[in-house]
């Protein structure tokens, strides 16, 4: 349906007249009317009907152009010889418009009559000395399967100016068809720590490197190109292989040199026992997110940090900030370690059993939280409801402890000591 009404619009739009003008002008009133049913008709696939719209174009403007665009729908429709006799009809055999030339090389390329197409495009190279057509001369050869000769036009090519896309064309024909990978691999290293590692050149790189299953390389290439994108692609990339190589402190330093994932550099620092980076980056991410679960992290860290001799001042700052984070967030964890403090440090025994007991209703059959109860009565000198409750503990996952053997010991001295008191009475 869309192709005949573009067919009707173009038939109706025929009767205007042409007349001459400059380039930036439009040619005739419909002009622009004539682009935009052409574009959406490329967009659409109906490359037929966007030819013909671009050749009445270009007859009725003679914008080179429309020209263009009409041969390469054309070559799209693979009427390769159409193509040819247009660029004949309108060059007469020379080079001087040398999109035109290019366009019957591709046309000449694509219907194999690679001869014709390898004496067009060594002319135009040589008058040229475009990269563009030393690519075409390489595409010649490549087809008929001339690896050799193709490669040698791209390298002396390449030697001329560096250009970056004659060298990918080279090291595809090194790696793929000559099946010199090594050498290929190297050239583009070469290239890439001269002139840089261009998104083309890294690319390139990224696809060999993935085809050795070579680690190290694919990640020294992912870290040159986020030195320049600084995508948050490449750098997951950087970081999956930082964590199947288990580098972790390395990906703990490109973290934190690029602060791109907090909560996994915050995870790495727990799983160092690096408690005071842990607790500033656990603050932060409270103060980005206002979530309290990140203040809760960030008191416990803090705590830990201290590793038992917790000086006053930071001490009450770290229950402060428990407490405030239990009346937003009623979370077994930090009722639990608000509470086994006040107890531990004698600041509040009975209130930090209490915020223990809120976390026994939700969690009954905890080894860590019963523990935390009955070290509670230990601190009060109720030590037989505190050994009563540590036999249940013992029965249950995580009772054999360290901190819990500990405590059993204590508790056990303590009802010795309170046997041989009550000897004596």
């Amino acid at each position: 349906m869309f192709r005949v009404v573009l067919l009707t619009l173009f038939i109706l739009l025929t009767a205007c007249s042409q007349k001459s003008v400059k380039p930036n002008e439009k040619a005739f009133d419909a002009e622009d009317t004539y682009i935009v049913f052409a574009l959406r008709a490329e967009q659409v696939g109906d490359y037929r009907a966007a030819a013909k719209l671009f050749q009445e174009l270009y007859e009725k403007s003679s914008k080179k152009e429309y020209l263009y665009r009409y041969l390469k729908d054309k070559i799209i429709l693979k009427e390769y010889a159409d193509v040819v006799k247009t660029v004949d009809e309108l060059s007469d055999g020379s080079l001087q418009d040398r999109e035109l030339v290019r366009l019957k090389i591709i046309a000449l390329l694509e219907s194999n009559q690679l001869k014709e197409a390898e004496k067009i495009s060594i002319a135009l190279a040589k008058k040229t000395n475009n990269p563009q057509d030393y690519l075409l001369v390489s595409d010649v050869y490549t087809k008929s399967k001339d690896y050799d000769l193709a490669l040698k036009y791209l390298e002396g090519a390449y030697v001329k100016n560096y250009n970056e896309k004659l060298l990918d064309k080279m090291a595809v024909i090194l790696y793929a068809n000559l099946h010199k990978k090594k050498e290929a691999i190297a050239d583009l290293e070469s290239h890439a720590r001269i002139h840089g590692c261009s998104k083309l050149i890294c690319n390139r790189l990224i696809s060999f490197y993935s085809h050795e299953n070579n680690i190290d390389g694919l990640l020294s290439v992912y870290k040159r190109l986020y030195a320049k994108e600084k995508s948050e692609e490449i750098a997951q990339k950087i970081i999956q292989i930082y964590s199947y190589k288990r580098e972790y402190v390395q990906l703990m330093n490109f973290l934190e040199e690029n602060h791109i994932d907090d909560d996994l550099l915050l995870q790495l620092y727990v799983s160092g026992k690096n408690w005071k980076k842990a607790s500033k980056l656990a603050f932060k991410l409270y103060k980005e997110n206002s979530d309290y679960s990140y203040l809760g992290q960030s008191a416990i860290y803090k705590y830990e940090s201290y590793r038992g001799d917790v000086p006053k001042k930071v001490l009450y700052n770290v229950i402060a900030n428990l407490e405030n984070v239990v009346k937003h967030k009623q979370d077994t964890l930090y009722l639990n370690y608000l509470g086994y403090i006040l107890i531990d440090h004698d600041i509040d025994v009975k209130k930090g059993m209490q915020y223990i007991r809120e976390v026994l209703k939700k969690q009954p059959n905890s080894a860590y939280y019963l523990d935390s109860l009955a070290w509670g009565y230990y601190k009060l000198g109720q030590c037989y409801k505190a050994k009563k409750i540590m036999k249940k503990v013992m029965q249950l996952d995580g009772g054999d402890e360290p901190e819990v053997r500990e405590h059993i010991h204590k508790i056990d001295q303590c009802i010795k000591k309170q046997r041989r008191v009550k000897k004596r009475k």
